[in-house]
């Protein structure tokens, strides 16, 4: 009985085993795909302010293309949700700074479906011909989708935000956020074809690479195309522009606790700028301008904040835009998260209301479904109600349009105040509970992308900072210190002409999603002509 047990047992012991060095080559390339899915979007993250690494955006892309092609649908979008992990864990971190993990972990699951969707689309039409430029218009479609649901959208992270100092900047002149988006993009999946081309070929005489070369250059061509639509002069003459940074006692969710210090420290700041501007330390400017919730406290009902907002706009003697969160019918509606034209003489003359409300900061969708996860939909007490209709103040012969915190990330919104004739923009902010993450430098970056975009001097007034003069061809000339009081004071001009992405709206952005329309019904066409 040993005897036949062994005989039974000899082919397998001769049998050849696979060794310990080609398992390891099959699991590395099993997860070499993987794994340049998730590190493209690591180095999309990278090229984020407050790096200046805008040029690692094109390699990103180029790394996620040649991981994407040839790949079928169902694995671009495992991939694709991979590359949104890797972008946007670290992007959006400042999410969960005070109220822990949970709700930027929640976040990010939610968005990167986004980019796995994107991921799946690449895939789908990375074998058509001319694959870059339909794979670059389906990442602009999802990025528009993204824009507008759930919850209003969030299209913070946009890829155009990324680049407020890269060469194709100034397409955002031409064709607004989608547009240079989609340029970025594009360069990035033309060098993945390039080097696709020549690993095959190895000769750069070849009518393939060719194409793919072109396709990776026109977008850096065309932004340099564009620079006579960047342009700094003062059409309407120019205005003095003081921005207020008064900052907060203390740092964190209990901020709306702080409401009458952080009036005081925004009413002592103005009271010194006009102490200085009366020894001739400072000029004396034509309007000033105040953050966000810098004060919380409803002038309207508190005779007490009445008087210290018009004290200061008295002692500067200069009209006010005024951040205050306002409850009308005598403190029995919803609140308003408002901009108050406060007049040095007359007192509130104007007022414009945040349209773009913040979900889970402004407002709590679906409270009792969202309470079962966590009880911190509970900060947020009571529901804040949007303004309906776009505004601009006349601040002393000047047209300041209100673009407040979160709706600088919403192209509608923006455009929305420099059509209704804004000379300048203004982007209150209130960063206080964000701590010392990159939230304030990504939403710099914005408004520097926003001030190219429509050609338009961008304020930043930020309670904690980072605050900014940012001219209209994007660079910061004045800038605060995070968490330090302090003033701004700059001549700035005074714009009205419009580019063509103020003219055009939304025309360029569904353009690029009927281009990846297009490519997706190409390639569906493709795939039941090669079934039949």
């Amino acid at each position: 009985m040993s005897a036949t047990t062994t005989s039974l047992d000899e082919p397998d012991q001769l049998a050849p085993q696979p060794s310990s060095a080609s398992r390891g080559r099959r699991l590395a390339r099993a997860l070499a795909r993987p794994a340049a899915a998730a590190l493209s979007g690591l180095l999309l993250y990278a090229s984020f302010p407050p790096r200046p690494l805008w040029w690692l955006a094109p390699f990103a892309f180029a790394i996620l293309g040649a991981a994407l092609h040839g790949r079928r649908a169902r694995t671009g979008l495992g991939l694709g949700y991979l590359a949104g992990l890797g972008y946007l864990l670290p992007l959006l971190v400042w999410t969960g700074v005070e109220v822990g993990p949970g709700p930027w972990l929640g976040l990010v699951a939610v968005e990167a479906l986004f980019v796995a969707v994107a991921g799946a689309g690449i895939a789908y039409v990375s074998r058509l011909p001319l694959a870059p430029l339909w794979a670059a218009g389906a990442w602009i479609a999802v990025e528009a989708l993204r824009a507008r649901m759930p919850f209003g959208g969030f299209p913070w992270g946009k890829v155009a935000f990324g680049q407020p100092d890269g060469v194709f900047l100034p397409l955002a002149a031409v064709g607004g956020t989608p547009l240079l988006g989609f340029a970025v993009v594009l360069c990035g999946f033309g060098l993945a074809e390039a080097a696709r081309r020549w690993s095959e070929v190895r000769r750069l005489l070849d009518r393939r690479i060719a194409f793919a070369a072109v396709l990776a250059l026109a977008p850096v061509v065309a932004g340099f195309a564009a620079l006579p639509l960047v342009d700094n002069s003062a059409q309407d003459g120019s205005t003095t522009v003081a921005l207020i940074q008064g900052n907060v006692p203390r740092m964190g969710l209990d901020f709306a606790t702080q409401r009458r210090a952080v009036l005081d420290h925004h009413v002592r700041e103005t009271l010194k700028l006009a102490a200085d501007v009366r020894a001739g330390r400072a000029k004396q400017p034509d309007l000033v301008l105040w953050p966000e919730n810098s004060s919380d406290i409803d002038p309207y009902l508190n005779a007490d904040a009445y008087d210290a907002i018009d004290r200061a706009a008295k002692a500067i003697k200069a009209p006010i835009s005024v951040g205050a969160v306002v409850t009308p019918h005598n403190g029995a509606g919803s609140p308003l998260n408002q901009q108050i034209l406060w007049d040095p003489v007359k007192g509130p003359v104007d007022t414009y209301n945040k349209r773009q409300l913040q979900p889970f900061g402004e407002y709590m969708p679906y409270r009792s479904f969202f309470r079962i996860f966590s009880s911190d939909v509970d900060l947020v007490r009571k529901d804040f109600v949007p303004g309906h209709k776009a505004a601009d103040f006349d601040m002393a012969g000047t047209r300041v349009g209100p673009v407040t915190c979160y709706e600088a990330a919403f192209d509608w919104a923006v455009r929305d105040q420099v059509k209704a004739g804004a000379q300048i923009i203004s982007v209150p902010s209130n960063n206080a509970t964000f701590d010392r993450s990159e939230m304030t430098y990504q939403q710099l970056a914005m408004s520097r992308v926003r001030a190219v975009e429509h050609s338009r001097a961008v304020m930043v007034p930020v309670t904690t900072g980072v605050s900014a003069v940012i001219r209209p061809d994007g660079s910061i000339a004045q800038k605060t210190r995070m968490f330090t009081a302090d003033a701004l004071v700059a001549n700035v001009p005074k714009r009205s002409s419009q580019t063509p992405a103020t003219r055009l709206g939304t025309l360029p952005e569904w353009l690029l999603v009927a281009l990846a329309a297009a490519g997706v019904g190409w390639a569906v066409t493709r795939t039941v002509k090669s079934r039949g």
